[in-house]
């Protein structure tokens, strides 16, 4: 494949790679060049897998401003004078969407300067917004790419027991004002061992999982204390009881209004049954839209989870038990989860499990007994909706943004790989075999 073949040519050589000429892990736009109009075409022959609705065999997508604007049979015929992909003998899906990693902000051979999950200066970090630590050229995001993960939801660590707001972003682009999809996408907090442990190794309150607790539920009560002498002010109140200054904005507080009016969901780290149960009790009390993550013992009380209607996004599924909370795992959570009614996605934790394996996550879990069109839903639009952004992404449904990715063969099988990737409809990828790596697009 030539460089040409993508928009722009190729950039400077970066340091440390080959100045031969050979290089191909990354080519562009010149410098100084502007983006390129975003084209019109179709992809035809392939197997279109819409995930909301039927396969179709000889399929064909048409892709018109960056939008998906149809999708049909072979007698779907594409518009006059665009150009027409010829996919015939492979797969074509929506880009894969991972729903919880730390792409970008715990980068790929950084080390200690690359880490920028976690603010551990206190308890509750409801304002932070992992947005500001995501470095887009994270070489995890070219990965995420390869393995077909177009989207991702990017959150903060789990040292706290509010970590702050996550956000769902496209993979590719300069900046991560470029890459966002919705941002705040969630507010992550956590239960268990993981802040129990950061925050009592550091002597700090608290440090137990019932300090825990109390921690959270102190910190959203004194939020509706602050919503209410909001609403108070907004009155205009002025009997002599109420008069006093109007107050101050309170960013940690704005933040955990937005989970109180239900305008993110509540993001709970948790993996033992009993810290499920706490996470269900929480959201209970008070009343926001909890998603469950990782959820590993989930299966052991999966029915109390479907009836509260609460998804869970479980992963990372390829790891060893490392920590007590994790001696339960079971490959057969993402299935049982399922069986019972519990809407679930998958999710690699990268770079826990690296981001380009979420696709084997869901294939080792239907060999554990996971439905595959629900395995398929669960890296599609299931995080999608988790992330509120499956208007955009995560299907093949007209009007929806053109991420999609047609692979050589049917992704659950491991020879299969990412042929070709798009977002907003440009192609952002394309594997090279003569070079055996991957040609990217610079954004």
């Amino acid at each position: 494949m030539a460089d040409s073949d993508l928009p722009g040519g190729r950039p400077p050589v970066p340091p440390g790679c080959a100045p031969d000429g050979k290089n191909r892990h990354l080519i562009g736009r010149a410098e100084g060049q502007g983006r390129p109009p975003v084209p019109s075409f179709a992809i035809t022959g392939g197997r279109v897998v819409p995930v909301e609705g039927e396969p179709i065999d000889n399929g064909t997508i048409v892709i018109v401003d960056g939008k998906i604007a149809a999708v049909g049979g072979p007698d779907l015929k594409p518009p006059p004078g665009v150009d027409v992909i010829d996919a015939a003998g492979q797969w074509v899906l929506p880009g894969l969407v991972d729903a919880h990693t730390h792409l970008g902000a715990r980068e790929e051979g950084e080390g200690w300067a690359g880490h920028d999950t976690n603010e551990l200066t206190g308890p509750i970090q409801a304002h932070v917004r992992v947005l500001d630590a995501i470095n887009p050229a994270d070489e995890g995001f070219r990965d995420a790419i390869g393995g077909g993960v177009l989207t991702a939801g990017i959150t903060p660590g789990s040292g706290n027991p509010v970590g702050g707001q996550t956000v769902a972003v496209h993979c590719w682009g300069r900046t991560v004002d470029d890459m966002a999809l919705r941002s705040p996408a969630g507010m992550k907090s956590a239960l268990g061992e993981n802040p129990k442990r950061v925050l009592g190794e550091r002597r700090v309150n608290p440090s137990s999982r019932l300090g825990t607790a109390a921690a959270i539920r102190t910190a959203l009560v004194e939020t509706l204390n602050y919503l209410e002498k909001e609403k108070d002010d907004e009155a205009g109140e002025e009997s002599a009881e109420r008069i006093r200054p109007a107050q101050s904005r309170d960013l940690k507080h704005e933040a955990l209004a937005r989970v109180l009016r239900r305008e993110i969901p509540w993001r709970q780290h948790c993996h033992r049954a009993d810290d499920i149960a706490t996470a269900l009790r929480l959201a209970d009390e008070f009343g926001y839209d909890l998603v469950i993550d990782h959820g590993t013992e989930g299966y052991l009380i999966a029915d109390k989870i479907a009836a509260a209607g609460v998804p869970v996004v479980t992963g990372p599924l390829i790891t060893a038990r490392s920590k007590v909370e994790l001696r339960n795992r079971t490959m057969a959570n993402p299935g049982l989860l399922a069986a019972a009614g519990v809407t679930v996605a998958i999710a690699t934790d990268h770079p826990v499990v690296p981001v380009h394996l979420l696709i084997v996550q869901a294939a080792l879990a239907v060999r554990e007994g996971l439905d595959r069109d629900t395995a398929l839903r669960a890296v599609t639009i299931n995080p999608a909706r988790v992330m509120r952004v499956a208007d955009r992404i995560g299907s093949l449904v007209p009007g929806k943004d053109a991420d999609l990715a047609i692979w050589s063969g049917d992704p659950f099988d491991v020879m299969s790989r990412v042929e070709s990737a798009y977002i907003g409809g440009r192609e952002v990828y394309r594997y090279d075999h003569a070079a055996r790596s991957g040609v990217f697009a610079a954004p």
